[in-house]
């Protein structure tokens, strides 16, 4: 694996670090070589749920058409919160 040198790196962020390798039993680089690769995963599954445009309109039109139905007894009030009483 390639050594990676990291300069003037934030000391709360050392701390972090180390609380981390601590908690799990390993030493600071394999606490380090761990949150780089989890965070790299979150980071790349993050980016692949982005809705494009089309896909975002479809979803927002979506949205309001079902806020748009009317209150009645049955079907458009699933998942709908009751008014408090009094407000």
């Amino acid at each position: 694996m390639t050594d990676i040198l990291l300069r003037d790196i934030d000391p709360a962020l050392i701390e972090r670090l180390n609380r981390v390798a601590a908690a799990n039993g390993w030493k600071p680089d394999e606490s380090l070589h761990s949150v780089l690769e989890h965070g790299l995963h979150a980071l790349e599954l993050a980016a692949t749920l982005r809705l494009n445009d089309r896909e975002e309109n479809a979803l927002q039109s979506a949205i309001n058409a079902m806020e748009g139905v009317a209150d009645d007894p049955g079907f458009a009030l699933i998942g709908r919160v009751p008014a408090a009483q009094g407000a």
